[in-house]
């Protein structure tokens, strides 16, 4: 693969290393042979990135040519978007306080060269900048009040880097250049690559290693590419066709980063961004079920803890609920109005809305699996032992699981799946978990859940390598589609 550092000036990357060349701004824009060129990485380095100058060209054609633009435009928005630089100050929050925990001043700055700073003691920060904004030479600004907060991130150009720091740079970037991290683009069967977005060290994973090889099983038996990618490969999107994201996702999370930007690249993402929003945020679902009269549990949601009102509205016990809770966290059971009040107090701290529910005991809550608008499994999952939720978070910081009976379709009473499927209508087309309960005659949605469980011997046990099989030709039939100019 052919690798370019394109600049203003010549003067601007001083630097020799083998295997890269030095390329003129102007001269990638405007001749002729650079848009016939394929399998090319180009970083820049130029002077400016502002809307309309060369550096901001450079990206925009280098996108349209196929190469692969280090920074791509949409990291460079990512840079001005106070909104994304706050998320992912909350998301480095520990890395940070514990890289900058010697600093004596109030601010400081971070010069972070092809994913490295000369001090080994903020390595681990500086690799985590890279991953999250992945330009060549950047510079980070943190501020300290109660605790370190990252304040911006700025591209910079070499004539920016001091020159007794002009070593570090070299060997930074030599060793960066000599990664074998970029592959040619598949040639096998359909032609067409998904990413599976994954963390190995994820606790409530949606799916473990058994399960994520067999999908990459499924897409080779169709001839689909496929590669695991982590969050560290998020400039690397753009090489694929989709991406199919395994981790738990939330809307302040990179999950969500990576589902946006994949869009942007013109991915087939699953799940998509809209998809994230609705399935994480409980009070959405509240209102789009009672618009579409989904039936749920009697719900309301305040800003208040008012426990005359719920008791009223709701009745005690009820389940007090946080508006992102996600797989029975963040979800409290109240027997009584000093419980609501105790916990709902807490929870106003962190959200300025609060879900109270109705509590309604079953043995087990039913889970359909849908994608693309079909029923793909049925499961029922137990209350794990003396506990009524189906995880329990154990003292010691452990989670214990009740049981899960997976059943054929044929054999699920038709108005849970009817039901199941007109929740999942309200969401979108994704892949969704849908949860719902029945008590005596009557059945009721409590959440429609984004990227759902999918394990060995749980949510397979019917149609076992069907069920992956089934997914990932979903994949490969959205790809052709959008390939065609149909896609969704």
């Amino acid at each position: 693969m052919r690798t370019i550092v394109v600049v203003s000036r010549e003067s601007d990357w001083p630097i020799e290393l083998t295997g890269v060349e030095r390329v003129l701004a102007r001269d990638y824009l405007t001749e002729a042979s650079w848009s016939a060129e394929r399998n090319v990485r180009a970083f820049n380095l130029c002077r400016s990135y502002r809307y309309q100058s060369s550096g901001y060209y450079v990206s925009l054609l280098a996108a349209a040519r196929r190469h692969r633009p280090v920074p791509d435009l949409m990291t460079v928005l990512d840079m001005k978007s106070r909104a994304v630089v706050r998320t992912v100050d909350d998301d480095l929050d520990a890395r940070i306080q514990k890289s900058l925990a010697g600093i004596r001043s109030d601010r400081f700055e971070l010069s972070v060269y092809f994913g490295k700073n000369l001090a080994k003691r903020h390595e681990r920060l500086a690799r985590s900048l890279f991953a999250q904004f992945p330009t060549p030479l950047l510079r980070a600004s943190f501020q300290r009040g109660q605790r370190w907060r990252l304040a911006g991130v700025t591209p910079i150009g070499f004539r920016a880097v001091p020159e007794s720091h002009w070593n570090f740079v070299q060997s930074a970037a030599a060793e960066y250049f000599a990664r074998p991290r970029y592959q040619a683009r598949s040639s096998r069967g359909s032609g067409y690559d998904l990413a599976i977005l994954h963390d190995p060290r994820e606790i409530l994973a949606p799916s473990e290693a058994p399960a994520l090889a067999r999908f990459r099983a499924a897409a080779k038996r169709i001839g689909l590419g496929v590669e695991m990618i982590r969050r560290e490969d998020y400039v690397r999107l753009g090489e694929f066709d989709a991406l199919f994201i395994r981790e738990t996702t939330s809307v302040n999370h990179h999950t969500f980063r990576f589902a946006q930007r994949g869009e942007s690249e013109g991915l087939i993402v699953v799940d998509d961004p809209q998809s994230i929003l609705r399935c994480t945020n409980k009070v959405f679902q509240t209102e789009v079920f009672g618009n579409r009269n989904v039936p749920i549990p009697r719900t309301w949601i305040t800003d208040r803890v008012a426990p005359d009102e719920v008791a009223r509205r709701v009745g005690f016990p009820c389940v007090l609920k946080s508006p992102d809770s996600a797989f029975s966290q963040g979800v409290i059971k109240c027997e009584h109005a000093a419980d609501l009040e105790r916990h709902g107090s807490a929870l106003l701290e962190e959200s300025d809305l609060l879900l109270v529910q109705e509590f309604l005991p079953s043995d087990f809550d039913w889970r359909i699996g849908i994608f693309s608008g079909e029923a793909l499994f049925a499961c029922r999952y137990l209350m794990a032992r003396g506990h009524w939720q189906i995880v329990k978070k154990t003292d010691s910081g452990r989670y214990q699981y009740g049981r899960t009976e997976t059943m054929p379709l044929s054999e699920v009473p038709k108005r849970i799946v009817r039901t199941a499927l007109r929740a999942a209508d309200t969401i979108g087309d994704g892949l969704y978990g849908v949860d719902l309960k029945q008590v005596g005659s009557r059945i009721v949605v409590m959440e429609v859940n984004d990227n759902p469980n999918i394990d060995v011997g749980c949510e397979d046990a019917v149609l076992k390598d069907e069920l992956y099989d089934r997914i990932m030709r979903g994949f490969l039939e959205r790809v052709e589609e959008r390939k065609r100019g149909n896609g969704r």
